[in-house]
């Protein structure tokens, strides 16, 4: 860190935060700005120095944000390595960019493999080099981590005083942008989420190494949904002046930082617990826990503030769940699990043996391109091409039973079920060896379903693969037999 972010009051020039209460980002706009860089919602920066936070003149850990778009870098040369070499890697394209540097998609000219590349600008680097020490130091403590769900690290280095690292690259998304693209997640897909990421935080306390900023945007998730935390130890470091005009330094993303944090407490494996927890809160109801219209109050309401109940965001959340999650984002130290070993203990203990329905459906539909499926809501859509032409789709959704009785149900619409329909479709229900042929109603319209149910805690991939292809398969044939159409 720089002498001057150390002594903050000697020749230091005075920001303003701007504070973002849609989506509680805070940044310091190297203008004034109307809209939030993060997610467009209208904000105002404060003027004046009384009351509200103000962050002092940012190292290079702390670039100011611009309003041009979401977290834009201020080093602009760092845009002109797109297309060019650097050292034995190419760089195609910009993945994000943001206040610890950018990365980009690059190739590695030897060995021939995609990866990202983080790139900390010279420009920046120029003004902080204790910053520099600290993204190597970190850099090289996360490479000797090994873990499925952990973004692994190939290389670390300097090139033509470009810092960098190079990283595995996930051709997939955010932990937050499943989220703004499909809404909360179902429980048991959300804990199965968490547990997967605490496995790896556990994997780094293990190795003696904290996180420090653990949030959604730091959570990758590959295309078979398989969770990879990166950005190990890089947080942001911010220093503030709070209400007493007291200067002091964080580290980290404020809605996902543990209230003793706040206090002046160091950061701990168990303040990693706590921002999981939030991710845990995140995953469950598509909201963070606590929220302010200013950095002042976000920080008021995260100490002090009880959490919200989970039934007042959804209300199909299971209690040994919403207990679990309450656990996580404890207050009190000693009330929260003390690492990422003590939660995944927790996490396993209530998911049990249920493997979340959605890791099923991937394993279960991994070889098969021609079946396609995705989730809305509770349950799956599952679309088939049958080797005729024909079509036909299939749904997978929990019951509602309790947990240890909830059983998994298959089912495809065959036709309306009108009367006509009736005795021959009794005929072919004597037929039928597994499952049967029932009447539903969807949409107010009374339509024969081909339905199958097996018990959640037993079933596997396998299974689910062919009694969709079979209750597919069936509800096709009979909705070909009775009307001899392809409608469904």
């Amino acid at each position: 860190m720089s002498d001057e972010t150390c002594h903050p009051g000697r020749n230091t020039r005075l920001f303003t935060a701007a504070f973002c209460p849609q989506c509680q980002f805070s940044f310091v706009p190297e203008r004034p700005v109307a809209t939030c860089p993060s997610c467009g919602h209208s904000i105002k920066v404060s003027a004046d120095h009384n009351g509200e936070t103000e962050f002092r003149q940012p190292a290079a850990s702390d670039v100011p944000l611009t309003s041009d778009g979401p977290k834009a870098s201020m080093a602009n040369e760092v845009d002109e390595l797109i297309g060019q070499q650097l050292g034995v890697y190419t760089c195609d394209a910009l993945l994000g960019a943001g206040a610890m540097g950018r990365v980009y998609l690059a190739r590695h000219r030897d060995l021939h493999r995609k990866c990202a590349l983080k790139i900390l600008p010279p420009s920046l680097a120029a003004r902080d080099p204790a910053y520099v020490a600290r993204f190597m130091n970190e850099g090289q403590a996360a490479a000797a981590l090994n873990h499925p769900n952990i973004v692994t690290i190939h290389a670390i280095g300097e090139e033509r005083h470009y810092h960098f690292l190079e990283m595995e690259f996930v051709a997939g998304r955010s932990l937050r942008e499943l989220v703004d693209d499909e809404g909360p997640q179902t429980p048991v897909r959300a804990t199965a989420l968490t547990l997967r990421i605490a496995e790896g935080l556990a994997a780094a306390h293990t190795a003696g190494i904290l996180h420090r900023d653990l949030k959604p945007d730091n959570v990758m998730l590959t295309h078979q949904g398989v969770p990879k935390i990166t950005d190990f130890g890089l947080a942001k470091r911010v220093v503030v002046n709070s209400k007493d005009d007291q200067a002091w330094e964080f580290v980290g993303t404020p809605p996902f930082m543990a209230p003793e944090l706040f206090e002046h407490h160091p950061t701990t494996t168990a303040s990693d617990v706590y921002a999981l927890g939030v991710c845990y809160f995140y995953l469950l109801t598509g909201q963070l826990p606590f929220a302010g219209d200013s950095l002042n109050e976000l920080i008021q309401s995260v100490v002090h503030d009880p959490l919200p109940s989970f039934r007042s965001f959804q209300s199909a959340i299971p209690m040994e769940m919403a207990e679990c999650a309450t656990m996580l984002l404890a207050k009190a130290v000693q009330n929260r699990p003390q690492s990422g070993i003590e939660a995944v203990q927790l996490l396993e203990a209530v998911l049990g043996q249920f493997e979340d329905l959605e890791s099923l459906l991937q394993k279960a539909f991994a070889n098969h391109p021609d079946i396609r499926w995705k989730r809305q809501g509770h349950r799956y859509r599952i679309d088939l091409t049958f080797s005729g032409g024909r079509h036909q789709t299939a749904f997978v959704e929990p019951s509602d039973h309790a947990a240890a009785d909830r059983l998994l149900r298959i089912s495809s619409v065959c036709c309306p079920a009108l009367s006509v329909y009736f005795e021959p479709a009794l005929r072919l229900n004597s037929e039928i060896l597994h499952g049967a042929l029932a009447i539903a109603e969807i949409e107010g319209e009374a339509v024969f379903v081909m339905v199958d149910n097996y018990p959640l805690s037993t079933v596997d991939p396998e299974e689910i693969r062919r009694s969709v292809l079979e209750v597919a398969h069936r509800a096709d044939a009979i909705e070909k037999l009775l009307t001899g159409l392809d409608l469904h």
